[in-house]
């Protein structure tokens, strides 16, 4: 059951809709709301029993972070998705009376409980959370070994929006620590923007990361943070089963004069016949991932895309023609010099 509420004043609609609900076998709750619950709404919310997932979004109030009504879902809930407050109510506590939580996504919880956090959940496997910056990581050297009950991490995202000159160095020890088991499949870093002396992913980072989930890892994306050459060839090295490398659209951002990209590699390293193809709509991304792009051609192996804006007839008689950008697929075609 999903409610969504945009109006900035709370009503009594909801209170209704959950009494007509409470007689059916809810399983999943997801809500959005402007204004806060109230606390008449959360005292019939926390009766209901026997839910597996639950989606709580509210812009205004105070956090409903589960009190009152976590501990009767520890026996069924696997799927969280909450906004938290650290200095309004130690959350902690009571995602540690869920378990049976596999996939957990938090908006608002300091990066330094996330840890606290992982250690009450050993059957976790989804993880998507944020990083503020100003985290105090830990030496390379100074790492101790999670405890026995620390869950193994399928998939992790970090989502950011900005990071100030100390965030960048502690983002990449922050991650070891949340995932120093291994096991990790995916790993996400979405839409941050990083200090200027800070703008790539350390290499020390990748090795780290491959000693640990080398074997295991198979999606990696980076958001705006750049890669080097030499990091992608460490990348598709280290992890032999990578399916899905985003990062080559970062890595050619600051090219603002670039109109032909030749590159002599697989799309995808791995020799396996699924291995995911570039396309024309690869080709495209690339060419217009900026208003100004002037990267027309690219060439990836015997592959030549060439792309331009032409004009598409109308459909029908008397409608004006539509101005689209068109990329065309060719064998290169070896000739002699001359």
């Amino acid at each position: 059951m999903t409610w969504v509420d945009d109006s900035t004043t709370a009503d009594c609609t909801f209170l209704s809709f959950l009494a007509v609900i409470r007689v059916h076998p809810l399983r999943e709750l997801s809500i959005r709301t402007h204004s806060d619950l109230g606390n008449e709404v959360w005292s019939e919310l926390i009766t209901l029993r026997n839910l597996r997932k639950i989606s709580i979004w509210c812009m205004d109030g105070p956090p409903r972070v589960l009190q009152g009504w976590s501990e009767s879902l520890g026996g069924t809930l696997t799927h969280l998705e909450l906004g938290v407050s650290y200095y309004s109510h130690p959350f902690y506590d009571l995602l540690s009376q869920l378990p049976e939580l596999r996939d957990l996504r938090l908006k608002g919880a300091p990066a330094h409980t996330i840890t606290t956090i992982l250690s009450h959940l050993v059957h976790l496997r989804s993880l998507d959370t944020e990083y503020p910056g100003s985290y105090a990581s830990c030496p390379r050297g100074g790492v101790t070994p999670p405890p026995p009950n620390f869950p193994t991490l399928r998939q992790l995202t970090v989502r950011t929006s900005a990071m100030d000159r100390f965030g960048p160095e502690a983002l990449w020890g922050w991650i070891r620590s949340i995932v120093p088991k291994p096991g990790l499949e995916s790993l996400d870093l979405r839409a941050f923007t990083i200090d200027s002396s800070h703008t790539g992913v350390p290499r020390v980072f990748i090795l780290d990361l491959a000693r640990i989930h080398g074997s295991t890892l198979k999606h990696f994306s980076i958001g705006e943070a750049q890669l080097m050459l030499g990091d992608i060839a460490c990348l598709c090295t280290k992890f032999p089963n990578l399916e899905t490398l985003e990062s080559i659209m970062e890595s050619i951002a600051g090219a603002k004069n670039l109109r032909t990209l030749s590159l002599q590699v697989q799309w995808i390293p791995s020799g396996r016949k699924d291995a995911r193809q570039f396309t024309l709509e690869h080709a495209r991304d690339l060419m217009l991932r900026t208003e100004d792009s002037r990267l027309r051609e690219i060439a990836i192996g015997p592959i030549i895309y060439r792309g331009k804006w032409v004009l598409k007839e109308p459909k029908e008689e008397g409608q004006e023609g539509e101005v689209v950008f068109r990329v065309l697929a060719d064998a290169a075609v070896a000739r002699w010099q001359i």
